[in-house]
């Protein structure tokens, strides 16, 4: 039989540990932190693609003025709503506090339609429309929204998966175990008609 020594373990006792470590492994102890590490990850992608948008605006309304200041209304609109966006403190803890996320959404949803009625106005001018930097800014736009739908989809997709683990068995066994401290995840949910879908801005 195998002797133990000074600040070793047994054979078999590494043995034992190594086969418990793969045994629990497969039941999916650590699929909880590993989903909540994906949840993180897939939101951090849709604050990527909301700051991309957001860094677009600026450009985009100095566009639009040069042909159409008049329009002071809507382009104070979305001047206002990227200043919302943008006060708004994004951390880590953003996802922990429902209130918080709530209002970031809010806020988003506002960026959103103040875009989509500034793309409605720049139907009335032709030579806007036909504008390079315009039809830049247009294509950069309607590829960031497409992300950004792309992103809040894998977001939804990665809580469901967390939240689903948590509730279903064996996973509900280790999180009342060991991750109880895990909450379950608040998934997006679109606070404005329409929301969930990004703005028309193909002008072909």
């Amino acid at each position: 039989m195998p002797h133990a020594t000074a600040g070793n373990l047994p054979t078999w006792h590494c043995a034992l540990i190594c086969l418990l470590v793969t045994i629990l492994s497969g039941c999916g102890i650590n699929n909880i932190p590993t989903y909540d590490e994906q949840v993180i990850a897939a939101w951090a992608q849709v604050e990527n693609q909301y700051q991309r948008r957001a860094d677009l605006v600026p450009n985009l309304v100095k566009t639009v003025q040069a042909y159409a200041g008049h329009e002071r209304e809507t382009l104070q609109a979305v001047t206002e709503a990227r200043a919302k966006v943008n006060s708004i403190q994004l951390d880590s803890n953003l996802l922990n506090d429902p209130a918080k996320l709530q209002q970031f959404e809010a806020a988003q949803s506002q960026l959103t339609s103040a875009l989509s009625r500034l793309m409605l106005v720049v139907e009335r001018y032709p030579d806007l429309k036909a504008n390079q930097n315009f039809l830049n800014l247009q294509s950069q736009l309607e590829g960031t929204e497409n992300r950004i739908s792309v992103a809040r989809r894998d977001y939804i997709q990665a809580v469901q998966r967390y939240n689903r683990e948590i509730r279903t068995f064996p996973g509900k066994i280790w999180h009342g175990i060991l991750y109880r401290d895990m909450p379950l995840r608040e998934t997006y949910q679109a606070t404005t008609e329409g929301a969930e879908e990004a703005p028309e801005v193909d002008f072909q």
